[in-house]
């Protein structure tokens, strides 16, 4: 197989420029779908809007089958495959759960705490270096999460516990990557996470399932699935033609798409208090992402 050939700075930079776009579009499109998965969680139950949510996403990773052939779903550790399906399929269903009692950029602001606790898994399980810079960064973080919070000082719902449950599920897939990414391309993993999730959500629906009771609900799912394969395509072409270093700070844009969103269709608008915790987490995130892409663990 023949090397690529190497890209010019021009051109390359021309590539960042349209991955941030395609980033952005992703992140917007995911926002989209934690609007339309809140307005349903009022009548269908949460597995039931992360299967909806899944199909989008999976009908991607067939579309990547239908591309690549089978064999991209020959692992090297389809056990470990399995287990990052299982903890994302934990992940979606404890937001959504979450989304039925909390406020959107709240909900969306707290997840920030996954970089975190990716941080703290990789250094227990993995073995992986960690300074004493990147430890200050993972307490402060923490402390944002608690401000955001604010237990005790009655405004907190115990169902943003379930959005920590998510942010730890989505940390734990992460580690199970890493662990896997030298031994399985990422489209490989992408297709086993999607496929398995999906899957693994079919059965509890003969419990929880209910039918579309109207063309509005009904326009509303649709719209859940188009929006999370839409916001998957986008991501995936993004990290395809830039340099993941450049387009992966967008996640953050996450918290300015749910506010606006939030603030238009359900009247929610964050305080100054989870203004000042989202600044902390987002600030502390980065410098973690900065931290981990020197390679450095001092």
């Amino acid at each position: 197989m023949a090397e690529a050939e190497p890209v010019s700075t021009s051109l390359q930079r021309t590539r960042n420029l349209r991955g941030l776009l395609f980033m952005l579009a992703g992140f917007a499109s995911f926002a989209c779908g934690d609007v339309l998965a809140k307005i349903l969680t009022a009548d269908y139950h949460p597995v039931q809007i992360a299967w909806t949510r899944q199909f989008g996403v999976s009908a991607v990773a067939l579309l990547i089958l239908l591309l690549h052939g089978s064999a991209l779903l020959k692992s090297v550790a389809p056990g470990t495959q399995l287990l990052r399906g299982l903890c994302a399929v934990v992940s979606a269903v404890c937001f959504i759960f979450a989304l039925r009692y909390v406020p959107l950029a709240d909900a969306v602001a707290v997840s920030f705490v996954a970089p975190f606790i990716v941080t703290v898994l990789a250094a227990a399980l993995l073995g992986e270096p960690v300074g004493i810079r990147r430890w200050t960064a993972v307490i402060i973080g923490f402390i944002g999460t608690l401000v955001i919070i604010r237990p005790g000082l009655g405004v907190f719902h115990p169902a943003i516990l379930l959005v920590v449950v998510a942010a730890a599920a989505f940390a734990a897939r992460q580690v199970v990557s890493r662990h896997i990414g030298r031994r399985d391309p990422t489209m490989t993993t992408l297709a086993y996470t999607a496929l398995t999730s999906f899957v693994v959500l079919v059965p509890p629906l003969f419990f929880f399932w209910r039918t579309p009771q109207n063309a509005t609900d009904l326009a509303l799912m649709i719209g859940l699935t188009v929006v999370s394969g839409l916001g998957e395509l986008l991501i995936i072409k993004a990290l395809e033609i830039a340099h993941a270093a450049v387009v992966s700070p967008m996640h953050y844009s996450l918290i300015l798409f749910a506010t606006l969103l939030g603030y238009f269709v359900f009247g929610d608008f964050p305080d100054a208090w989870t203004w000042v915790g989202s600044a902390i987490l987002i600030g502390s995130g980065l410098y973690v992402f900065y931290r981990e892409h020197r390679r450095s663990g001092v």
